[in-house]
Formats: C-alpha cells, sequence, structure tokens
C-alpha cells in the first residue's frame, strides 16, 4: 500500500512502529501541534514583564480583543469559557497551517481530529446550558407552543446533532482539499515556487476556517446561556 511521505511517520517507522504510525498520522501530528502550543506557552510566559515590550504588547491586545469579542457576545457570564475558545482557535489554526510545510500533515485533514473538536463544542454547549438553567434547560429544546413540544423536540434533537456534523464536514472538507491541491502542485511542479500562490491561499484558508469554528461554538454557547423563549 503505497503512503505520503510524513516525517514523523518515516521517523517512528524506522523505530519499528510503522503500522501504528501509517494508520494515525493525525493523531502524531495532534500531538505536534500541541507540543508546539505548550512549548510556545511556556516561551512567552517566561518573557512576561511587568513593563510590556512590543511583541508583549501586540499579544496581549490580540488576546484582549478576542476576549472583549467572545464576551460581547455572550455576556459577561460567557468570560469563564473563554480560555476554551481560544485554545480551540489557536490549536486548529496550528492544525491547518502544519499541512502547508512539506513532510507535514494537517490533523484537521482526518474527520476524526474535527470530529473529536466538534463533540467537545458539543458536549460542553450543553453543559454551558445546564449549568445556567439547570432541569428548565429543556425548554430550549421544546419551542414555544406546548401542544408541538414532542414535534418540536425532536427537531430541535436533529438540529443539535447535526451542528457537530456541520462543525467537523466543514473543517475537514476544506483542510482536506487543501491538503490534497497542494499535494498535487507539490509533485507536479516542485517544491516551493509553483505552489507558492497556494501557500498563500492555505495560510488564508486555514485562519478562516480556524475563525469560523469558533465563531459557531461562541454563538453556539451564547445560544445556551440565553433564556428559552
Amino acid at each position: 500500500m503505497e503512503h505520503h511521505y510524513y516525517f514523523l511517520v518515516e521517523i517512528l517507522s524506522g523505530l519499528g512502529f510503522g503500522h501504528f504510525a501509517h494508520k494515525f498520522a493525525h493523531v502524531l501530528y495532534s500531538w505536534l501541534a500541541m507540543a508546539v502550543l505548550i512549548v510556545g506557552a511556556l516561551l512567552l510566559a517566561k518573557g512576561v514583564k511587568m513593563i510590556p515590550g512590543k511583541g508583549q504588547s501586540l499579544l496581549e491586545m490580540i488576546v484582549q480583543g478576542l476576549e472583549d469579542f467572545f464576551v460581547e457576545v455572550t455576556g459577561p457570564e460567557g468570560r469563564a469559557f473563554f480560555p476554551f475558545i481560544a485554545t480551540l482557535f489557536l490549536y486548529i489554526f496550528v492544525c491547518n497551517l502544519l499541512g502547508l510545510i512539506p513532510g507535514f500533515f494537517s490533523p484537521t485533514a482526518n474527520l476524526n481530529t474535527t470530529l473529536s473538536l466538534a463533540l467537545c463544542t458539543f458536549v460542553l454547549t450543553h453543559a454551558i446550558g445546564i449549568k445556567f438553567h439547570g432541569v428548565k434547560y429543556v425548554k430550549h429544546f421544546l419551542g414555544p407552543v406546548w401542544a408541538l413540544a414532542p414535534l418540536m423536540f425532536v427537531i430541535e434533537m436533529i438540529g443539535h446533532l447535526a451542528r457537530v456534523m456541520s462543525l467537523s464536514v466543514r473543517l475537514f472538507g476544506n483542510i482536506f482539499g487543501k491538503e490534497k491541491i497542494l499535494g498535487i502542485l507539490f509533485g507536479l511542479a516542485g517544491l516551493y515556487l509553483a505552489p507558492l500562490p497556494i501557500l498563500f491561499l492555505g495560510i488564508l484558508v486555514s485562519f478562516i476556517q480556524a475563525v469560523v469554528f469558533m465563531l459557531l461554538s461562541t454563538v453556539y454557547f451564547a445560544g445556551a446561556m440565553e433564556e428559552a423563549h
């Protein structure tokens, strides 16, 4: 069976873990994305100063802007969930960018990765709803007309489950398509010059898809915190 050439996969294959490496390349590169974020966070935290420099000021401005936007959508009560949203955005963005490096793979080009992220958002959405409303959260699924409550419950359940499919398939489809186009161009026209415009487009797609996933998750959280109508 023919496999793509990925650095981490080939390294583990040389160490005798070839079957695992080829079958779970998305897991390996998910670990790499996590390592990048952890090391980056440690380095940034180490350089934090009471009187910030230009780099620290820029990062603080970006984080503050994202937090203000999140709180504006969800209200002050949603501030507690901002770390999840910010981590989700950074993780997806780094995963998307990995595939732009020759010999690397975007974990988000595998449906298992995007589905797991969508399920995290799905579970946390309803956990937030229960936290804010308790048993009354069920009213979100029953609609305003009690006579139609059984029908509305089924429709709402289908709609909420469709969110998982929408989040996972949208991200997977866009990043998988980006990976395939880049792979074809790398194979036909060399590693750098010919695919360069597509690389810039890939960076844009990577950022937009991370933003879309973050925004939809934010909207779902805000909806769970609202009172049922």
